[in-house]
């Protein structure tokens, strides 16, 4: 199983991305077994917290850019839309556990989560400008609110890895724990927030992010019409061959 649910005994949900040999890209297919895992979780009251982790070596490279290209988000029922709309709209805690890697999508994730939990040696990266794209999952949005404008502009439009150290300065990660850590403090805080009285926690995520959903959702759909256009533009067509043929693209010759 690419992704795996496992509901406990004390009410957490853990979604896990099992795919190793592809560094935990991630397809139209995960995103909607995520999504529909996020849409039970949220109807069925035995599910109190939702703990999402990926493997020790890695969280995230981000989307599987093979099944994107073939099957790329061009309507509102896209999986990966599915997704981004549940987890950012989801009324319970979400707790994130990250070891390793976690690029694009594994990094704007985790801006909707209410936890989040990493690895001292884990490292992050939002390439989307290197992949001739924009910021998705309101990360354009989120993300300087959350780091300040400078410091966002740096990641978004350079697009460079930065280290754990640095994102738990920016506000992305509450704390830094040794490598083989991570999952099991993650657990034992959504067991914590399971075991609290669940109207008390729903009530108070509602009320800190307050009007920020509609924001939210509408920032993610004016992301998702450039997205989509750019997606069809020279630059994110070179930026896909260099990255399949394993060179450095060359955007000189696109004005």
């Amino acid at each position: 199983m690419e992704i795996g649910i496992e509901r406990s005994a004390d009410g957490v949900m853990t979604i896990a991305l099992n795919r190793p040999e592809k560094k935990n890209a991630i397809t139209s297919a995960m995103y909607q077994t995520m999504a529909d895992a996020l849409a039970d979780a949220n109807e069925d009251a035995a599910v109190r917290a939702v703990l999402i982790r990926g493997g020790e070596q890695v969280f995230s490279a981000g989307n599987d850019l093979e099944d994107f290209m073939k099957s790329p988000p061009t309507s509102e029922d896209a999986p990966v839309l599915q997704f981004l709309r549940r987890i950012s709209s989801f009324e319970k805690p979400i707790v994130a556990a990250v070891s390793g890697v976690a690029v694009g999508i594994g990094t704007t994730l985790l801006l909707h989560c209410d936890l989040v939990y990493a690895a001292e040696s884990a490292t992050f990266s939002l390439p989307f400008s290197q992949l001739g794209l924009c910021p998705e999952a309101a990360s354009s949005l989120l993300l300087p609110r959350l780091a300040g404008y400078t410091l966002a502009a740096e990641k978004l439009m350079l697009g460079e890895a930065f280290d754990a150290q640095e994102a738990h300065r920016m506000g992305i990660v509450n704390r830094l724990l040794p490598l083989g850590e991570v999952d099991a403090f993650a657990y034992a805080q959504a067991a914590k927030l399971a075991a609290l009285p669940a109207s008390s926690l729903r009530v108070t995520k509602m009320l800190m992010k307050g009007t920020h959903g509609q924001e939210i959702a509408d920032r993610m759909k004016e992301e998702v019409v450039h997205f989509g256009k750019m997606l069809l533009a020279p630059e994110a067509r070179e930026a896909m061959m260099a990255f399949f043929q394993k060179r450095k693209p060359d955007f000189r010759q696109f004005g």
